[in-house]
C-alpha cells in the first residue's frame, strides 16, 4: 500500500474523527533552527481585487543547494546549483507568525529530518500554483518561481537506473536526498516503486511544459523529456497492466490506477490532459491519458443506487470507503473527457457535482473520510476538490454547477464547523483543518496553503462563482444523513451487541460507534423513524461467505410493507484486506409522512451496524451577507413542493445543473426530481 494512503487509513481507524493536534504533536516534529517569522503581505492582498495572495506560500520557500550525480540531475545544475523548495509544514508560533519545519523529528548534530524538510509531493504541486498564477497574470516572479521548483523536483526525479523515472520523496535542508524516511514508508526506497509523488510529478511536468512551450522551448524540451521518463516508469507498473482487473469484495476494478487509486491517477491526468493539450500528436501522453481515465471511469457510481450517490471511488482497496482528500477525479475526468471527446466521462464529472456535492455540502462540508459516514476533519485538499469538480464539470453541464462551486468555496470564508474564515486574503493563510466540533487547526503547512490557493485562482478566474463564495459568511444550520446505531435500537432477547477488539475499523471501513449486533435467524431490531419522506439504507456488515437475509418491515399509519437485503455473499476478498464489506444498501421506496417503525429480522446470521437515513430533502442554509442563502438536495425521482427554509428568490436545477424555472412560488420551494434548488444568492 503506497505510504500517503496507509497513513491516511491509520488516521482513519484511530478515532472516530481526526483529531487536529498542536503540530508538534501531530507531526511529530520538534523544534529546529529553521526560520521564524510572519508571511509577507503581497500581491492581491485584502485590499486588492484578487483572493490569490501568495505571500505565504512564498515565505515557505527557501533556497536548497543541489549538486548533480549520476543518477540526480536537473536542467542548467551546472550554472545555477540551487534551487526553490517549500517547507513541509508551518506552526503558528502564537504571535502572528509562523516557525517554518519538517516532517519528523530533528537530529541537531546532523541538521537532518527524520522524514525531511521538503518533500515532492509539496513541490509538485507549489509548482502548479505559481504555473497558473503566471498563467493568469503574466507576474514574472510566479514564472521564475515555477520554474525553479521545476528545477527542483526534476532533481528529485530519478534519472537513471532500474528507477528511472521515479521519484525520491523527501530531501533534506543540504540538499541531500533522503529515500528511506523514518517511519518506514512505502515504497522503501521512495523510488523503488509508484506514488503519489511520481503521480503529482507528472501533474507539475504536464502543466509545466504546456506554460513553457512558447515561453521557453529548451526548458519545455526538459519536461517533455522528463515527463516521458515518467511514462518509462508507469509504462513498467500500472501502464503494463491496462485491461487487466483485480477483485475487490466480489467486484472487478481496474488494476492499472496508479497505487490502485483514483485519488492518485486522477492527478497525472490532470498533467497529462495539459501536455496532450499543447502536444496534441504525442501518442505516448494520449495512449496514457486514455489508459489512465478508462481506469478512473471503472471507479464511478451510480447515483440512483445510492451510497455513495454518484461519487467516484478513490480506491480499489474497499468498496466502502470515500475521501475527499485528494478526490481530483471529477476534474481530471471532466478535463480528460472534454479532451478526448469521452461523453462518459464527462456525464460522470457532471453526476459527481450535481449529485454527490449538494449531498457533501448538506452534511457539513467536505469530511474528510466517508467510511462509509461521513466523519473526520475537513481540510482544504477536500474543500479545493468538490470546487475544482463542480467548475469542471459546468463545462459540459449547467450553470447550476458553478453556484455549487461557489456553495462549495464557501468553506474557505466561514461555511465551516467553526464559523470563521480558513482563508485569509491579506495573508494568504490557509489553516490546516477544521475539526466537526468547530475546532481549528491554526498551522497552515504547504499542502494546506497549496490547495486554498489552487482554489482562489479559481475563483479569481471566475468572479461569478467568486461572488457567491466571498457572500458566505457562516454556516447556518445542514441537513443530511443521520445514522440510527444499532445498539441504541429496541431487539429481541437473542441478539448480542458486538465490540471487535481491533476497534471500529473493520479493514475497510469504520463501524458506527465502534459496534455492530449479532441477530441470528429469527431475531430482530427495531428502529423508530420520525423523519417524514426519508430514504432508508441498511448498514450490515457483510459477509464474503452466503449468511442468508435481512427482512426489513416497514410500519406505518398507511399500511406494512417488506423488503430484502443480504447480509452475505460478498464473494471473494480480493485484494481488500477483510473479507466482507460494510457498504449501505439503499431500500426500496421512500418513508410516509408520519412515524415508522422498521423491523430487520434475520433471516440468516446478520451482523446490523446502523440504519441510515438520507432526508427526502438534504439542505444546507448559509450566513450571507445579504442574509441566508439556501441549498436544497431533492434525494427522489420526484418533482417536489416544500416550505421554504429561508424567504428569497433563486432557482432549480436539475441532476445536471441545467436550470429549471424559479425556486418559489405559491410560497413553497420547488424542487426538480434528482435536482437542487437554491436560494439567496
Amino acid at each position: 500500500m503506497d505510504a500517503s494512503r496507509r497513513v491516511f487509513l491509520t488516521m482513519c481507524a484511530a478515532a472516530p474523527a481526526l483529531a487536529l493536534l498542536p503540530a508538534e504533536v501531530a507531526f511529530g516534529s520538534a523544534p529546529g533552527s529553521a526560520p521564524t517569522g510572519t508571511a509577507p503581505t503581497g500581491r492581491g492582498g485584502g485590499s486588492g481585487r484578487r483572493l490569490t495572495n501568495l505571500a505565504h506560500l512564498r515565505f515557505l520557500l527557501t533556497e536548497v543547494p543541489v549538486a548533480a550525480s549520476a543518477a540526480h540531475t536537473t536542467f542548467g545544475i551546472e550554472t545555477q546549483p540551487t534551487v526553490l523548495a517549500p517547507w513541509t509544514y508551518a506552526d503558528a508560533d502564537g504571535a502572528g507568525g509562523f516557525r517554518r519545519i519538517g516532517g519528523g523529528t530533528l537530529d541537531p548534530a546532523t541538521g537532518h529530518w527524520s522524514q525531511g524538510a521538503y518533500n515532492a509531493d509539496d513541490i509538485a504541486r507549489a509548482a502548479v500554483v505559481f504555473l497558473r498564477d503566471w498563467q493568469a497574470t503574466g507576474d514574472r516572479q510566479s514564472r521564475d518561481e515555477a520554474r525553479d521548483l521545476l528545477r527542483s523536483l526534476a532533481f528529485l526525479q530519478t534519472a537513471s537506473g532500474p528507477n528511472a523515472g521515479r521519484v525520491v520523496l523527501w530531501q533534506q535542508e543540504d540538499g541531500s536526498l533522503n529515500p528511506s524516511a523514518i517511519p518506514v514508508e512505502l515504497p522503501d526506497p521512495s523510488d523503488s516503486g509508484e506514488s503519489y509523488w511520481l503521480a503529482r510529478t507528472v501533474w507539475a511536468f504536464g502543466e509545466g511544459y504546456a506554460a513553457f512551450r512558447n515561453a521557453d522551448r529548451a526548458f519545455a524540451a526538459f519536461l517533455l523529456e522528463r515527463l516521458h521518463l515518467c511514462l518509462d516508469a508507469l509504462e513498467q507498473d500500472s501502464l503494463s497492466r491496462v485491461g487487466q482487473f483485480v477483485t475487490s469484495d466480489g467486484v472487478p476494478l481496474p488494476d492499472w490506477l496508479i497505487v490502485g487509486g483514483a485519488d492518485a491517477t486522477a492527478e497525472a491526468m490532470l498533467g497529462l490532459s495539459a501536455a496532450l493539450t499543447a502536444a496534441p500528436r504525442d501518442s505516448r501522453i494520449r495512449r496514457a491519458l486514455q489508459a489512465y481515465g478508462d481506469a478512473v471511469a471503472a471507479m464511478v457510481t451510480d447515483a440512483d443506487e445510492g451510497w455513495p450517490f454518484g461519487a467516484v471511488l478513490p480506491w480499489t482497496g474497499s468498496l466502502g470507503f470515500w475521501h475527499a482528500w485528494g478526490a481530483a477525479a471529477p476534474e481530471a475526468l471532466g478535463k480528460a473527457g472534454a479532451l478526448l471527446r469521452e461523453r462518459a466521462w464527462t456525464d460522470a464529472a457532471i453526476a459527481d457535482a450535481g449529485r454527490f456535492t449538494p449531498i457533501v455540502l448538506a452534511n457539513g462540508g467536505p469530511h474528510n473520510a466517508w467510511a462509509p459516514l461521513p466523519a473526520e476533519a475537513q481540510i482544504a485538499y477536500g474543500a479545493h476538490g468538490r470546487v475544482a469538480g463542480a467548475l469542471q464539470a459546468s463545462g459540459s453541464g449547467g450553470p447550476g454547477l458553478r453556484v455549487l462551486a461557489g456553495l462549495a468555496a464557501g468553506w474557505f470564508f466561514g461555511a465551516n464547523a467553526a464559523g470563521e474564515p480558513a482563508y485569509d486574503p491579506a495573508t494568504g493563510v490557509t489553516f490546516d483543518g477544521i475539526e466537526t466540533d468547530g475546532r481549528v487547526n491554526r498551522n497552515s503547512g504547504a499542502e494546506s496553503t497549496i490547495h486554498g490557493l489552487l482554489t482562489m485562482l479559481l475563483l479569481d478566474a471566475h468572479r461569478d462563482v467568486a461572488k457567491i463564495a466571498t457572500s458566505i459568511t457562516g454556516l447556518r444550520s445542514h441537513h443530511g444523513l443521520r445514522a440510527i446505531d444499532a445498539e441504541s435500537a429496541r431487539m429481541s432477547p437473542g441478539c448480542t451487541i458486538e465490540t471487535p477488539e481491533d476497534g471500529a475499523w473493520t479493514g475497510e471501513g469504520n463501524l458506527s460507534s465502534g459496534a455492530y449486533v449479532h441477530v441470528p435467524d429469527g431475531e430482530w431490531v427495531e428502529f423508530d423513524v420520525t423523519e417524514p419522506g426519508g430514504l432508508l439504507h441498511a448498514l450490515i456488515w457483510r459477509r464474503a461467505e452466503d449468511a442468508g437475509d435481512a427482512e426489513w418491515t416497514f410500519q406505518a399509519e398507511d399500511g406494512t410493507r417488506t423488503t430484502i437485503t443480504p447480509a452475505g455473499g460478498t464473494g471473494a476478498a480480493g485484494l481488500t484486506e477483510a473479507e466482507g464489506m460494510l457498504v449501505p444498501q439503499r431500500l426500496d421506496g421512500a418513508l410516509g409522512d408520519g412515524a415508522t417503525v422498521v423491523r430487520c429480522t434475520s433471516r440468516g446470521d446478520v451482523r446490523l451496524d446502523a440504519l441510515l437515513i438520507q432526508p427526502q430533502v438534504a439542505s444546507a442554509v448559509y450566513e450571507t451577507t445579504a442574509g441566508a442563502a439556501v441549498l436544497y438536495a431533492n434525494g427522489t425521482r420526484e418533482d417536489l413542493r416544500i416550505p421554504p427554509l429561508a424567504p428569497g428568490d433563486g432557482r432549480a436545477y436539475d441532476a445536471a445543473g441545467s436550470p429549471r424555472g424559479q425556486a418559489s412560488r405559491s410560497g413553497s420551494v420547488r424542487l426538480q426530481g434528482s435536482g437542487f434548488t437554491v436560494t439567496g444568492v
